[in-house]
């Protein structure tokens, strides 16, 4: 649905992105993630259809960047990471303006902004003035506006920026309801945590650089040489569960602490199960038992290392 190919812009003598490529497949949710400054807004301003690259394509449902901008922009909503709102407009007549743009026809238009406002729960605040609304309803009306031509591609910047800890509950929210309408979304923030809740892939940026692409799971794999199980069991199961792991052919070592059990392990998730299985069996008392995955926090910060450094 996303294609970006050698992308590299440059300012002057200063590359902002540097020959970037990746996919985004119809329906996932593309988490770029990056510092301020690595190339995110410059990426999605150019998928925008905002910016021309210095070389490289991209291509949106089909649609060249380059070469076809007005059909990229008729199925990609783009949310930029600061808006402004026009004073003296009340939430609706906002939204009709940007309908009128999109050429909505004037008998589809009301119901196309009641459907909006009611996804977006923002009905109630249809006939207020969007310069008297909060920062958090602000952005909802954003990505209101966003909807409002139905795009199948969602590109947003920064969709959580400055708001409140409630706010951004309900902004992740949302872009989980928009997931499951199939939407295509390419969401930047530096709000690690966040993204790892919704997104189905990500794609890490430094210094204008892809440093890798692909799913949390995927990544993670690539950055670990073993899978890591982590084991919670009863007080008097401790020193025998600690036994049977280190005889087990999967496990490459343990630590024991108290009544929780960390092992490396080489296995499937086969092998997995029949090691729990072995567990139960031999009377362990387990409390739990799962794999240890790394946090996005822990990736990026795997990954990004070297290159800071």
């Amino acid at each position: 649905m996303i294609e970006v190919s050698h992308f590299t812009k440059r300012f002057g003598e200063f590359i902002a992105v540097d020959d970037l490529s990746f996919t985004i497949d119809r329906g996932e949710t593309f988490g770029f993630i990056g510092p301020n400054g690595a190339g995110k807004s410059t990426t999605i301003r150019f998928l925008a259809t905002l910016l021309r690259p210095t070389s490289g394509e991209g291509r949106i449902a089909g649609h060249s960047v380059v070469e076809e901008p007005m059909a990229v922009r008729k199925v990609v909503g783009f949310m930029p990471d600061d808006f402004g709102v026009y004073d003296g407009m009340k939430v609706w007549e906002f939204l009709d303006f940007f309908a009128v743009a999109y050429e909505i026809p004037r008998d589809r238009r009301r119901t196309i902004i009641g459907q909006v406002l009611d996804l977006l729960d923002l009905t109630h605040k249809k006939d207020d003035y969007v310069n008297g609304l909060s920062k958090g309803m602000k952005q909802r009306l954003c990505l209101a506006k966003t909807l409002v031509h139905d795009p199948p591609v969602l590109i947003l910047d920064e969709p959580a920026s400055g708001l409140d800890p409630r706010a951004r509950l309900e902004m992740k929210a949302l872009l989980n309801e928009l997931r499951r309408m199939g939407k295509t979304i390419l969401v930047s923030s530096h709000i690690l945590s966040e993204l790892a809740d919704f997104c189905t892939s990500i794609g890490i940026i430094e210094r204008g650089r892809l440093l890798a692409a692909g799913s949390i799971q995927e990544i993670q794999r690539r950055l670990r040489s073993h899978r890591v199980l982590r084991a919670r069991v009863s007080d008097e199961s401790a020193d025998r569960a600690a036994s049977i792991l280190r005889d087990h052919l999967s496990i490459r070592s343990v630590e024991s602490f108290d009544h929780s059990i960390t092992a490396e392990f080489e296995g499937d998730d086969d092998d997995m199960a029949r090691l729990l299985r072995t567990l139960v069996t031999a009377g362990v008392g387990i409390v739990s038992f799962a794999e240890e995955e790394l946090s996005l926090e822990e990736v990026f910060m795997m990954i990004t290392k070297g290159v800071v450094n």
